[in-house]
């Protein structure tokens, strides 16, 4: 079983992938009312991608017979003041996440918890594909920022974050 500090990282965690997927789905409502359906669609995906880390996340924590504790979240942000401002957000977050995880593993290294260590691992890549995606479609963004929907004809053919070895 993990340790409790991991329980309790981890239990954060949850939280944290939750309230990602409550933001990511704001923000393709955002688009969807700014009829950027590309845009919309995208977020609306990583949403359901968000959600379902937080359910590997408990489904961990369950099969390790560890507490399962589901912490409050915050109202997303919806409101904003153009079409780039939530692709910035987004980028930050899925920083913040990059961190919060990184520091999941380091609990599970500093308890000696192998078997979580070795969950993490997953997250961790996942976490360089989540801020590579964002990083390109922000960068697609600001350089179509006159004409934003060169944006949504370039969600259209591309995946953001995949590269052609992939």
């Amino acid at each position: 079983m993990p340790s409790e500090r991991f329980i309790d990282a981890l239990n954060a965690q949850v939280a944290r992938e939750f309230a990602a997927a409550h933001q990511y789905t704001a923000i393709g409502a955002y688009y969807a009312d700014e009829t950027y359906p590309q845009l919309s669609a995208f977020f609306y995906s990583q949403a359901e991608e968000e959600r379902e880390h937080a359910l590997k996340m408990v489904g961990y924590l369950q099969d390790t017979d560890s507490a399962v504790e589901f912490g409050s979240i915050a109202a997303p942000r919806a409101d904003f003041e153009d079409h780039i401002a939530p692709i910035r957000l987004a980028l930050e977050q899925e920083k913040s996440v990059t961190v919060s995880i990184s520091e999941l593993f380091e609990v599970a290294r500093e308890t000696r918890d192998y078997r979580s260590e070795q969950f993490l691992q997953w997250f961790l890549e996942e976490q360089t594909e989540e801020e590579s995606s964002m990083s390109d479609l922000l960068a697609v963004a600001e350089r179509t920022a006159t004409v934003p929907m060169l944006l949504e004809e370039y969600l259209a053919r591309e995946t953001p974050g995949q590269h052609p070895a992939e």
